[in-house]
C-alpha cells in the first residue's frame, strides 16, 4: 500500500461508519460524495466553486481523457491535478462503465474491451494493463481495476461468466500497477537529489505522475448473492488498497440495489473503506451508508441541475414548472448555499427557459451543495449516535415514490 493512502474509521453508528481516507493529495472525510468531472471538469462550475460546496474529492474518467486531450499529454503536463488546476484528491474510474454504456458499438473479449471512439469512430481497445498505464499518466490519487460492467436483467450463468472475467482482469490490472509502481519507486531520485517534490518517472509509454496513487478492486456478480461473496473473496485476495462495489443502479429495483450492497459490504475488509459506484439519489446515500458504505459517484446531481430539477429539503423541485414564474422565494429556504441566498425560484426558472448559461452553474452549485451538506449531515450524525434518526426523516422526505413539486 502506497505509504500516503490509509482510512481510519472513527465512530460507528450500526453499520454506518464515520471515518477520515488520507491520499496523496489530502484527507477525505467519510462518508463521502465525489461530484463527477467526467472530462476534468464539473459541467457549469469552477474548481473554486467546488472547494466553496466543499468538495474534498472529485471523479474523473479514464475513458473521456484517455481520447481527449489524451492521457500521454496530460501526463506531459504534470498530470491530471496540475492540467485541471484542482490540487485536491481525485478518484479516476477505469472506463469499465462506459464500456457497459456503449452497448452496440462494443465487443469484449478476454483480452479486454474494444469499440469505436464515439468522436471520429476510429478503432479503439482498453485492456486492464492499458487501464492501469492510462490512469498512472493521469497521476489520480485512487485508481480503478478494469472491470466488466453487466446489465439488468442478466441471467445467473451471464453474471457468473461476467464475474469471473473481471476477477482475472483484476490480476492482470494489479500486476501492472505493481509493475508501474516499482518502477517508478526504481526512477525516483535519492535523498541526496531531492528536492521536495517527487518528479514525473517515465516507465514504457507511462509518466507515473502520481507515485502515492491506490488501486481499488471491483466486486462483481450481479443481482446474485452467492457470486457476491466468491467476488468479494476473490477480489480481496488479489490484494488492492480498497474496494468497490460495481454493477449496480444499472437498472434493478431500489430494494433489490439495497440487499445486494446489504449482503456484499460486510465481506469487504473493515478497515479499508468501501465505494459504491454510480449511486444514487440522496435516499440511496442514507440507505446505502446503513448498510457501511464510505464513497459515493453519480451525475445526478449535476445531470438533473442542467434539466432543471433541484433536490431541496422537502424533496425535487422542478424549475420549470409553470407554477414558479412568480415565485419570489428561494429553491430551498432551509439551504445556505449561493444560488438560495441570492436567487428566487422565478430568477432560476427564467434562466433555465431562456437557456442561459448561468442557469446549469446556479442550479449545479445548488444540487451540489444540498448532497455535499446531506453528507456532512451524515457523518455528523453517525458521531452523535443519531443516524437511526436522520434515516427515518430522510425516508419520509426523499421517498422514491414522492411526487416532484
Amino acid at each position: 500500500m502506497p505509504a500516503t493512502f490509509g482510512f481510519q474509521v472513527t465512530h460507528t453508528c450500526g453499520s454506518a461508519r464515520r471515518g477520515e481516507m488520507t491520499t496523496a493529495h489530502g484527507p477525505v472525510q467519510t462518508p463521502a460524495f465525489m461530484p463527477v468531472g467526467t472530462q476534468g471538469a464539473i459541467k457549469g462550475l469552477l474548481p473554486r466553486d467546488l472547494e466553496g460546496v466543499g468538495a474534498e474529492i472529485m471523479l474523473a474518467n479514464t475513458y473521456h481523457l484517455g481520447l481527449r486531450p489524451g492521457d500521454a499529454r496530460i501526463g506531459r503536463l504534470g498530470g491530471l491535478h496540475a492540467f485541471i488546476g484542482w490540487p485536491h484528491p481525485i478518484l479516476t474510474d477505469s472506463g469499465g462503465y462506459q464500456a457497459f454504456s456503449l452497448g452496440g458499438r462494443r465487443t469484449i473479449d478476454e483480452d479486454g474491451v474494444h469499440f469505436r471512439s464515439h468522436l471520429d469512430g476510429s478503432p479503439l481497445s482498453l485492456t486492464p494493463e492499458g487501464a492501469a498505464d492510462i490512469q498512472a499518466n493521469l497521476g489520480s490519487d485512487i485508481a480503478m481495476v478494469l472491470d466488466e460492467c453487466l446489465g439488468y436483467p442478466a441471467s445467473r450463468d451471464e453474471a457468473a461468466a461476467s464475474m469471473e472475467r473481471t476477477l482475472r482482469w483484476a490480476s492482470r490490472g494489479r500486476a501492472r500497477f505493481v509493475e508501474l509502481s516499482a518502477a517508478a519507486a526504481r526512477s525516483a531520485p535519492g535523498p541526496e537529489g531531492a528536492e521536495g517534490e517527487s518528479k514525473p518517472s517515465p516507465t514504457g509509454r507511462c509518466l507515473v505522475t502520481n507515485p502515492g496513487q491506490a488501486q481499488f478492486g471491483i466486486v462483481q456478480g450481479g443481482t446474485y448473492p452467492d457470486l457476491r461473496s466468491a467476488s468479494a473473496e476473490a477480489t480481496v485476495a488479489v490484494g488492492f488498497e480498497a474496494f468497490a462495489i460495481g454493477g449496480l443502479s444499472v437498472g434493478e429495483p431500489a430494494p433489490l440495489m439495497y440487499e445486494i450492497v446489504g449482503a456484499t459490504a460486510p465481506l469487504l475488509p473493515a478497515s479499508r473503506p468501501r465505494y459504491l459506484m454510480g449511486t444514487g439519489t440522496p435516499l440511496d446515500l442514507v440507505e446505502c451508508v446503513a448498510r457501511g458504505i464510505d464513497l459515493f459517484d453519480c451525475v445526478m446531481p449535476t445531470r438533473n441541475a442542467r434539466n432543471g430539477q433541484l433536490f431541496t429539503s422537502q424533496g425535487k423541485l422542478n424549475i420549470k414548472n409553470a407554477r414558479y414564474a412568480d415565485d419570489p422565494a428561494p429553491p430551498d429556504p432551509a439551504c445556505g448555499c449561493y444560488t438560495c441566498r441570492h436567487f428566487s425560484r422565478a430568477y432560476l426558472r427564467h434562466l433555465y427557459l431562456a437557456g442561459e448559461i448561468n442557469a446549469a452553474s446556479l442550479n449545479t452549485l445548488h444540487n451540489l451543495t444540498f448532497y455535499l451538506d446531506t453528507m456532512k449531515r451524515i457523518r455528523e450524525a453517525i458521531v452523535f449516535d443519531s443516524f437511526d434518526e436522520l434515516k427515518q426523516s430522510f425516508r419520509q422526505v426523499h421517498s422514491r415514490q414522492t411526487i416532484d413539486r
